[in-house]
């Protein structure tokens, strides 16, 4: 037999339900907003730092771009896009200039990061091996890294020196040509600047990827070794594979450093011979510190952002092709 209870009595036993469920939410809201706050006042130290450092930085350099801004005079005439457009067409000097220092930017990049993807990784597979004095190996490797730009560029200068230095020195007594020219001409000076660099920073590479190896589940390796696969198979279809989110940080990473490259042709170089080998970097800085043409080098700034932001898609472009 079936009971049925009336309209009232349902209701009545309803009610303490609905009033919890009428009473919960704002107490939960509450609890809510106090971790919502809780969360900002501790990310309040990085966000004012950020936008006083990043946010007000990028804001005032576009704006500046969008003017006539010489630091030397007190009005900045607003010129629109004429900055930029001036690095696009015409016959202006700022133009030829600015992308022959993309040019040689570009050069230096290409060369550059392909030795520092391989090198490093060459190095970071033997350092991940068992030996003894391997702790000794890996603090060599990574030593040149420690040193600030000014020391590595200013101990190259001279041992690459034509006259003094010890480079040509050893290669004579080699039986080698010995009046290299490694700072003063082309293609030397690109192969001094891409081989100090890569000398000077692969450690830090080498590190990244040692992590990543190190990351790699040795049972992997067990599995395709009694599967009969050889070194090199291990490597293709285990190693690579484990370490596609390391190669594609490190391969942006670089791409970037290397686009930024500033030091060491600087000082090493000094944008020789004339200006072959004078970067972007150090153009920029030129036209708005020695020059104090602040607009120019605000919109040559910006330019070279875009490409640079163009390249790093094109790289995570292609890593996500792969993993599909």
């Amino acid at each position: 037999m079936t009971v049925f209870s009336s309209p009232a009595a349902v209701t009545a036993r309803a009610e303490p339900a609905v009033e919890a469920r009428r009473a919960a939410p704002p107490a939960r809201r509450a609890a809510e907003r106090g971790e919502t706050r809780a969360a900002y006042l501790f990310l309040a130290p990085y966000l004012v730092l950020f936008a006083a450092f990043v946010i007000l930085p990028i804001g005032l350099g576009i704006w500046m771009s969008l003017h006539d801004w010489d630091l030397t005079l007190p009005g900045h005439a607003w010129v629109g896009l004429r900055n930029y457009t001036e690095l696009f067409g015409g016959d202006s000097v700022t133009r030829q200039n600015f992308w022959q220092s993309m040019r040689a930017t570009g050069i230096f990049t290409a060369m550059s990061v392909p030795l520092l993807i391989v090198i490093p990784l060459a190095v970071a597979l033997v350092m991940n091996g068992r030996f003894r004095g391997r702790d000794v190996f890996r603090a060599v490797y990574f030593a040149p890294y420690v040193l600030g730009v000014v020391v590595i560029s200013i101990c190259w200068r001279y041992l690459l020196d034509s006259n003094i230095g010890v480079v040509n020195h050893y290669l004579g007594e080699l039986g080698l040509p010995d009046q290299i020219a490694w700072t003063t001409s082309v293609p030397a000076a690109w192969f001094a600047l891409v081989g100090v660099t890569v000398w000077w920073t692969l450690g830090f590479n080498a590190v990244i990827f040692l992590a990543g190896l190190q990351d790699i589940p040795a049972d992997l390796y067990e599995a395709a070794r009694i599967d009969g696969a050889g070194a090199w198979q291990r490597f293709r279809y285990v190693t690579l594979p484990g370490l596609r989110p390391v190669l594609q940080f490190v391969t942006v990473n670089t791409l970037i450093a290397s686009a930024n490259m500033y030091g060491q042709s600087l000082l090493l170089t000094g944008g020789a011979p004339g200006t072959t080998t004078r970067t972007a970097i150090v153009y920029i800085a030129d036209t708005g510190l020695k020059n104090f043409d602040v607009g120019h080098a605000s919109a040559m700034s910006f330019t070279l952002t875009v490409c640079l932001g163009l390249l790093s898609a094109a790289v995570f472009l292609i890593f996500r092709n792969r993993e599909s």
